[in-house]
């Protein structure tokens, strides 16, 4: 029996579902025989909707029992995070759901339409087609004769393993260690462990004021967050939202501070190739929060995150906050008149 602490949410379930790219779907033949297919699919009215070819219909799938799978790894745990000579605690950090249900086949033209149309914006979202009507002369003859098939979510299971099994000791081990390593995607994975174990205390690295949690890596959730907090700053002035949501997206690294309530208090990120250039930008800390050291929290983690940490020279610009940076080794090189006149900034290590 799965212990409980294990156990992914249904809302978080749902979501992994939905957000995959494929989907397992498994199945047997006739002659009872294994099947294993990998689809593009959609979670539609508490069913998971695909197409199939003819073939499948001749072999008769609508109505048998089928699983259908999805995973998202997390990260790999070497055995040396735990343990220096045993080969046993080497695993893979990840979440996974399965459903469990009855294939069966859709037949209204209406219904396969819309079927079709979610999937197109789930793996085309840019458009470029036409939308699918089921009357329309371009799709009216096909959907006729698409096969759509449905698996209505009967019982569904998820799990997620994120060191749940560990002691405190050995998690903040492995987490010290992931930071250490900082492979593609060890920021994130830090966070989800935290999250999936909200007693582990906050290793040294994330230790900011009190009150104060600061992360390794922020997302898609707080792109709005972090917007408002940069809202009126004179270095983004003429930026549109949009633009500036797609910058932190696409940054290096971005990583932010909360309270206890879990609000955006601090943001920053940084432009890097990990080797010779890192940029940092877009650095802001909530006005009351201002004077307190979240600021020097907030950049000495963002200095010393992986994509950031080696490079021999880190640059920045700012107009009005040169004694702050030179408190943390930076110097100035020269003024650049931009929409302002800002003082560029070189920190050497």
């Amino acid at each position: 029996m799965r212990h409980a602490h294990y156990e992914l949410g249904t809302e978080q379930a749902l979501a992994l579902l939905a957000g995959a790219d494929t989907v397992h779907l498994a199945t047997t033949t006739a002659a009872g025989e294994p099947v294993l297919r990998a689809l593009h699919s959609v979670v539609l009215d508490g069913a998971i909707w695909f197409h199939g070819s003819p073939e499948g219909e001749k072999a008769g799938v609508a109505g048998q029992p089928a699983v259908v799978s999805a995973e998202e790894v997390i990260t790999s745990i070497p055995s040396y995070f735990v343990d220096p000579l045993r080969a046993c605690p080497a695993t893979t950090y990840y979440r996974a759901v399965q459903v469990h249900g009855r294939i069966t086949r859709a037949e209204d033209r209406t219904q396969k339409a819309r079927v079709l149309e979610a999937l197109m914006a789930k793996h085309q979202p840019e458009g470029g087609f036409s939308a699918l009507e089921p009357d329309s002369p371009l799709y009216a003859n096909m959907l006729d004769h698409l096969l759509i098939l449905r698996v209505p979510i009967e019982r569904l299971d998820g799990k997620c393993k994120l060191g749940q099994n560990r002691s405190p000791k050995q998690l903040a081990r492995i987490v010290e260690r992931l930071w250490r390593r900082g492979a593609a995607g060890d920021d994130h994975a830090i966070e989800a462990i935290r999250a999936a174990n909200p007693d582990l205390p906050d290793p040294e690295f994330l230790r900011g004021p009190p009150g104060v949690r600061l992360h390794a890596a922020l997302d898609s959730r707080h792109v709005q967050s972090a917007l408002d907090l940069l809202a009126g700053e004179y270095w983004n002035t003429g930026i549109s939202s949009e633009t500036l949501a797609r910058a932190h997206l696409h940054a290096s690294a971005w990583i932010g501070a909360r309270d206890g309530s879990g609000r955006l208090l601090a943001t920053a990120r940084a432009v890097s190739d990990r080797a010779k250039f890192a940029y940092i930008a877009d650095v802001a800390v909530a006005r009351e929060c201002r004077g307190s050291g979240l600021g020097t929290a907030l950049m000495r983690l963002l200095l010393d995150h992986p994509a950031v940490r080696d490079v021999p020279g880190v640059r920045l610009g700012t107009a009005d906050a040169m004694e702050f940076y030179r408190q943390l080794g930076f110097t100035e090189t020269s003024k650049v008149q931009r929409p302002f006149v800002s003082v560029d900034m070189l920190l050497l290590r």
